[in-house]
């Protein structure tokens, strides 16, 4: 490799031909095109460059850049397996790519999965299968002060703003979702243009920067929230605590992102980071929280109002649930989220080291809802990495009513997983706010996948839920799910986790089991 020694060596030997030799310049007209700007770049990287690299091996040393550039292209198409692939694998990717295009997605020659492998899941079939109606496909979501229930499907579209996704990105979502008859959450952006263009329903997401609802000092404003929650596209309402991607941190939108219509639609100055404050201003306790649930479910007309969280201290759930059992107030559903979730921006320590995981986050709410005597009035809803129908049958056997999918539905509008979701340069014109690259989205073409992608899972869940041997997915129990352990055996789901009984929590002597420090922990006036 060349050194800084014989770049110099080379750069003088350069330039003093094309001094002493002047009669033979042209002959070397093509060369000293080359010459010159290597001798320019080199001087710079020697005196001027930050990099170590450049300034031992100037020039030469940018290959080394250049390689490390295009490398998550070399790693995903050349190098990953079927399965190595993260955070999504190939075969997963390429499934929901199939579905959405409505190809095939039968798999030849069996499974390339080790069976016999700690971690893998199974479900078990049933000698006297059922054919699972459609109408099973859905479920009521309201309780008992709800005065607008409404008749969710059991798959949705999750929380994805405006502005960390392309104009063209969210209405081909919220049009699929309208072709489908499914719903679109609008994540914490507020509800712009784009989320009603399609027709589709919409989930109204608030979050701790009460984007579309806020006031000029940032905090919520219930005439604007009362305004824009009553418009008939808006079916459901829900508060966000926390995502699992980045729990207990604001969201992010980097002020390359932030053009003169994001920032209308979020009540923020134009160019400028976009950044969520981590906690809300409205409420500091459970019991302020619920009392917001009131207050937006009054402004909303009587509409379905619940929160979303990624399950971080035990206690500061149970600390709820304690409220609801004070107060008599309960949500109309939860939504669970994991620490394996996605977003488009969020410190890395965050995404890696914080949260609890979906299923184990909803087996945690579920058994606390089960002790407080509140399950039957409030439904759940797990949000993470839903791929296909067994993930969804997993998922509601575990506890969950229905299920929320984000990243695959981009997979569906074309998404690659580039993993440039921050930086304005997404090369399927998803993430971007780029005109150049989000006119690569074609709503009237990509509504389509998307409707077909939800319509093709819900098909292979409900088909696997009757060959379980099942009338309806409410008959999930924990007992269906199989889950390889060590030393070549297995256990379900009702083995490995222990379960509480109706009204275990509310027992004057208290739960005595794994429940019993976080529930004597918990308090209704403190998170």
């Amino acid at each position: 490799m060349l050194t800084r020694q014989y770049y110099l060596i080379l750069s003088a030997l350069g330039i003093a031909s094309l001094i002493i030799l002047p009669q033979y310049w042209s002959a070397y007209y093509w060369t000293a095109l080359i010459i010159i700007p290597y001798i320019v770049i080199g001087f710079y990287d020697l005196f001027v460059s930050r990099s170590n690299v450049l300034r031992n091996y100037p020039v030469i040393g940018h290959l080394r850049y250049g390689l490390e550039f295009i490398s998550p292209e070399i790693r995903q198409y050349f190098v990953e397996t079927e399965h190595s692939g993260r955070p999504f694998n190939r075969e997963q990717r390429v499934l929901v790519y199939r579905r959405s295009e409505g190809r095939p997605d039968f798999q030849p020659f069996g499974t390339q999965f080790d069976v016999s492998t700690v971690g893998y899941e199974t479900a078990a079939h049933s000698l006297n299968p059922k054919e699972v109606p459609e109408e099973e496909g859905r479920t009521v979501v309201g309780g008992p002060e709800c005065k607008k229930p409404y008749n969710a499907s059991r798959l949705n579209i999750s929380a994805m703003s405006f502005g960390a996704l392309s104009p063209n990105a969210i209405e081909a979502l919220n049009s699929g979702a309208q072709l489908g008859n499914f719903a679109h959450n609008t994540g914490e952006g507020g509800l712009s243009r784009y989320h009603l263009a399609g027709g589709g329903d919409i989930f109204w997401q608030i979050g701790t920067g009460y984007f579309g609802c806020r006031t000029k000092d940032g905090h919520f404003d219930p005439a604007q929230f009362a305004e824009r929650a009553q418009t008939d596209a808006v079916k459901m309402i829900e508060i966000k605590l926390s995502q699992g991607a980045k729990p207990s941190h604001g969201g992010v939108l980097p002020g390359a992102k932030v053009d003169k219509e994001i920032a209308e639609v979020r009540g923020v100055p134009v160019g400028r980071d976009c950044i969520s404050p981590p906690t809300h201003s409205t409420f500091s306790n459970p019991q302020g929280l619920l009392e917001f649930v009131i207050q937006l479910r009054e402004l909303c007309g009587g509409k379905p109002v619940g929160f979303k969280l990624c399950v971080g201290h035990k206690s500061e759930f149970m600390g709820i649930c304690k409220a609801m059992v004070k107060t008599g107030i309960t949500p109309d559903f939860i939504t669970v989220d994991g620490s394996e979730g996605g977003t488009g921006a969020a410190p890395l320590e965050f995404s890696d080291r914080l949260g609890m995981t979906a299923n184990e986050g909803l087996i945690f709410v579920h058994n606390c809802l089960v002790g407080i005597n509140k399950r039957d009035k409030i439904k759940l809803i797990s949000s993470g990495k839903v791929v296909n129908g067994f993930d969804m049958v997993q998922k509601i056997s575990l506890g969950a009513d229905m299920c929320n999918a984000a990243r695959t539905m981009l997979f569906a509008i074309g998404c690659i997983q580039a993993v440039r979701c921050n930086t304005n340069t997404c090369p399927s014109g998803v993430a971007t706010q780029d005109w150049r690259r989000m006119r690569a989205v074609v709503v009237d073409e990509r509504k389509h996948n998307v409707a077909n992608f939800h319509r093709e899972n819900i098909r292979s869940f409900l088909d696997l839920v009757g060959a379980m041997g099942l009338s309806s997915p409410d008959e999930l129990t924990p007992f269906h799910i199989h889950r390889r352990i060590a030393n070549e055996t297995e256990k379900t789901y009702g083995e490995l986790y222990q379960y509480l009984e109706p009204g275990e929590l509310l027992e004057a002597s208290g739960p005595d089991n794994s429940f019993t420090k976080a529930w004597a922990a918990a308090k209704v006036d403190a998170f």
